[in-house]
């Protein structure tokens, strides 16, 4: 089965070579359509709903792609998101990932890259660039120091099996679902289904904002 994906990018040279390299990969991919912003996409959406991944550009005209990501979640949860910039700032980091987003890339990143990219995020996984993650665990881990300071939140385990806080914990250490599969001796599928099950109960959308939630309650340290 093919994952279909949808495009939000304003440039049309930058979208256009996007979609010719995408069609390459037509044996596992389905390009469902293109929107010029986030208003176009939200449009298109309403009435072809059934999309997998959506690789959404940052900045865009009439809506960018931050305020389309935080749209789309809250209408489409079921649809991943991976942001596709040549920006690398802290806030617009974070931004993506409260917003709902499963993936950050650089625009420079090489078509395999984003292929594989699809895969991981529609498997339930989540994907970034070796630069972006790289500053991901280092502000997680200031976050998680200044949580820890303040203490002002109460120990809350939301009904989390021992399982799930193992993978919790291995999420923390930047793991993906097939690392965290071999080392804990149990299918990649199985992961797969504890991740979304700790998203249901913690309520969040990405495994950024899982680990978040995890050490503002104390589940993890």
């Amino acid at each position: 089965m093919k994952i279909k994906v949808a495009l939000a990018e304003d440039n049309r040279d930058i979208a256009s070579g996007l979609i010719d390299k995408l069609k390459i990969h037509s044996n596992l991919i389905e390009l469902k359509f293109h929107a010029v912003n986030g208003n176009d996409l939200l449009k298109k959406l309403s009435s072809n709903k059934d999309i997998d991944v959506i690789l959404m550009d940052i900045q865009m005209p009439e809506m960018d792609g931050m305020t389309a990501t935080w749209k789309v979640k809250e209408l489409y949860p079921h649809i991943k998101i991976i942001m596709l910039t040549v920006f690398d700032d802290d806030d617009q980091i974070f931004l993506a990932i409260q917003n709902g987003a499963s993936g950050y890339l650089l625009k420079e990143e090489t078509i395999d890259v984003i292929v594989d990219a699809i895969k991981v995020v529609y498997e339930g996984g989540a994907s970034m660039s070796p630069l972006i993650a790289q500053k991901v665990l280092k502000l997680l881990s200031q976050s998680e120091l200044k949580l820890k300071q303040k203490n002002e939140v109460p120990y809350q385990d939301f009904e989390l099996t021992k399982r799930e806080i193992e993978i919790l914990n291995q999420l923390k250490l930047g793991k993906d679902y097939k690392v965290i599969a071999d080392e804990l001796f149990i299918s990649p599928f199985t992961v797969r289904k504890h991740i979304e099950n700790i998203y249901t109960k913690l309520h969040v959308n990405n495994k950024m904002q899982a680990v978040q939630k995890a050490i503002q309650h104390n589940i993890i340290k």
